[in-house]
């Protein structure tokens, strides 16, 4: 009997409509070979509600999700991220955002010799300094003090670093780095450091290593083959998977997950990439991020093997995409799907 898998589609703004179109193209192939019903409900959630209504989510969706992309230039900066974006993840408790960084065949890295890239990035995705816990006195005055506290609790570190290390276990390498900054942020470094020390006992076989967030950063351009899972914090993990995605072939190409591996909420799939609304309509956009964020949404659904057939299904086409010349939004899904039905 066929799973269902009632999946919210939020395209959004820009080229988001566009992109989560091919996604669904790909997962409309793939899910029915591998038992999965998807039933689909479109949401118009982003910028258009926002300037029609004032709201950026009603509380009655909250549902499991395929974002596109959301954001305008007209609406006010932090209106979306932290009305849309950050409240579904905070509201469904996805505790980690998951970013993955494959070097894929046919792929131009800006190093010289990158080497075999393939990490995958564990990022805390409900606390440090994005939780809003903080404000500002006096504001547009020369004493203006504006705070923004870096919230890291025992409960919310050991889940995720479990996490972590259970994604290290089941990878060939069997590698974790911490990456943090504990020399100057002594009080969450050490709850960090110490959390992943307890947790590792538990896992013998898997090598720990850590990494300074600056020295990472440097790694990521000289080594990054030495990174095979990473895990870190909230505000840290959203710069090193930035940099982790320009040298994998650029934003273009990263798609992620924000997850709660509980299941007792569902879990969000999107591409890193915005909204691009200077080539929104013009069938320009490259779908490839939203069809691996639908790879990474079929492994979260027990489909591993699935989710590596649309991984190889996107690296295929990426070594062709210099023989066939510049292609739309919809011929990129198109032959990404026929190779794969």
């Amino acid at each position: 009997m066929a799973q269902t898998v009632r999946l919210a589609v939020v395209a959004g703004d820009g080229i988001g409509p566009e992109v989560v179109a091919e996604g669904l193209k790909v997962l409309g192939v793939v899910a029915p070979g591998v038992g999965l019903d998807v039933a689909p409900t479109h949401y118009d959630l982003g910028a258009r509600r926002w300037h029609a209504t004032g709201e950026t989510l009603p509380d009655s969706v909250l549902d499991a999700i395929l974002l596109g992309a959301v954001g305008d230039p007209g609406v006010p900066s932090g209106v979306l991220e932290r009305g849309l974006l950050l409240r579904l993840r905070f509201a469904l408790d996805q505790f980690v955002n998951l970013r993955p960084s494959r070097l894929l065949p046919g792929v131009a890295s800006p190093l010289a010799a990158p080497g075999d890239v393939d990490l995958v990035v564990v990022r805390e995705g409900t606390e440090g300094p994005y939780t809003g816990n903080g404000g500002a006195l006096r504001v547009g005055t020369p004493h203006e003090v504006a705070t923004e506290v870096s919230v890291n609790t025992a409960f919310g570190v050991e889940r995720l670093v479990r996490d972590a290390f259970a994604r290290a276990q089941a990878r060939p390498r069997k590698k974790l780095t911490l990456v943090h900054k504990h020399n100057v942020l002594t009080y969450a470094g050490d709850l960090w450091r110490r959390t992943v020390d307890a947790v590792g006992a538990e896992h013998p076989d898997v090598a720990v290593d850590y990494c300074h967030v600056d020295a990472a950063m440097i790694y990521l351009v000289t080594e990054p083959s030495r990174f095979d899972v990473v895990v870190t914090d909230n505000l840290f993990g959203d710069i090193v998977t930035d940099l982790a995605a320009a040298i994998t072939g650029g934003i273009g190409l990263a798609a992620s997950g924000n997850v709660d591996p509980t299941r007792r909420s569902p879990s969000m799939f999107e591409p890193v990439h915005g909204s691009a609304p200077d080539i929104a309509g013009t069938g320009r956009a490259d779908p490839t991020a939203t069809v691996l964020s639908v790879a990474l949404l079929l492994e979260h659904l027990g489909q591993a093997a699935a989710a590596e057939r649309v991984v190889r299904a996107v690296g295929d086409d990426l070594l062709r995409r210099g023989d066939l010349g510049p292609r739309t939004t919809s011929q990129v899904g198109d032959a990404i799907a026929t190779s794969l039905a």
